[in-house]
């Protein structure tokens, strides 16, 4: 029995500790990771009438209130921007995270059933969900270049400029930092049922906690140091500045982000991977 136990090509056993993750499996099951992206972008939309058209009328109907409402009668400032084209440059990025954040909440409770019968990564399905909400990302995005362009041509003060080549980077940090919340939130909510109630206010006051619908210029002393301790402020700073040159971009907030979302990840997968030995029992 020992020889035929130590000629097994595949080993299933409890990982609890960051040292058990274990990447090329999770290269090995790539196959998997594509069919459910492509489950969870088709199903999102799937029996209604507009279909993925509501991959853009979010946005457009979210951009159209808070020109009414935070540009013409709060009248807030957008340090001369078009109000479109302030508004959506936020909501673009935020949108990426809230959306990934709100989902890979409820990977547990969502997928019990599954998690249950069958043996694969449990880490696969947060991971396909960052990747299929990418997509969503990338429609909302040429969205937001259309209105971008129109007023780019129309003669509006748009200044493109080098650091669009850190886009790339942005988004990284925006999918790993709502990774890591997701991640930590759906360990949470296998025991304490009140985190999915709690999620959707706490998500709404953090993007009143970001500048999307004001800029980070219009804050000043204790106020800009809360609003800055929001990793996700100089990102969506960054992401601005890059497209209008209007904004803030500094490396030192990007540095700040990116070392807060490292740790998120970590501490985020090892709760994660501690939480998902018995899940099953509390869920």
């Amino acid at each position: 029995m020992l020889c035929m136990a130590e000629n097994w090509d595949h080993v299933i056993e409890n990982k609890s500790t960051w040292r058990d993750v274990d990447v090329n499996e999770l290269v090995r099951y790539r196959d998997l990771i594509l069919l459910l992206v492509r489950r969870d972008f088709v199903a999102v939309y799937k029996q209604t009438i507009l279909g993925p058209a509501w991959f853009l009328i979010q946005p457009i109907l979210t951009t159209l209130m808070f020109t009414v409402v935070f540009g013409n009668i709060a009248n807030i400032s957008t340090d001369g921007l078009p109000h479109l084209v302030f508004y959506l440059s936020g909501l673009t990025l935020w949108n990426y995270f809230s959306g990934c954040f709100t989902a890979t909440s409820e990977t547990f409770v969502q997928n019990a059933n599954i998690f249950g019968k069958v043996y694969f990564p449990r880490l696969v399905m947060p991971l396909s969900i960052v990747i299929s909400k990418l997509i969503t990302f990338g429609i909302q995005f040429v969205l937001f270049l259309v209105i971008y362009f129109f007023y780019f041509f129309t003669g509006a003060p748009l200044q493109p400029n080098i650091y669009l080549l850190t886009l790339p980077l942005l988004v990284l940090i925006t999918a790993g930092l709502a990774l890591g919340f997701g991640l930590i939130i759906t360990s949470l909510t296998t025991k304490y049922r009140d985190m999915r109630f709690l999620l959707q206010f706490a998500i709404q006051l953090a993007m009143y906690a970001t500048p999307i619908i004001y800029p980070l210029s219009v804050t000043e002393g204790t106020l800009r140091t809360v609003i800055l301790a929001n990793p996700m402020s100089s990102l969506v700073e960054a992401f601005r500045f890059a497209f209008t040159g209007t904004g803030a971009f500094n490396w030192v907030y990007l540095g700040y982000s990116f070392g807060f979302m490292v740790v998120l990840m970590v501490a985020g997968t090892l709760i994660f991977y501690k939480t998902q030995k018995n899940f099953m029992d509390t869920v």
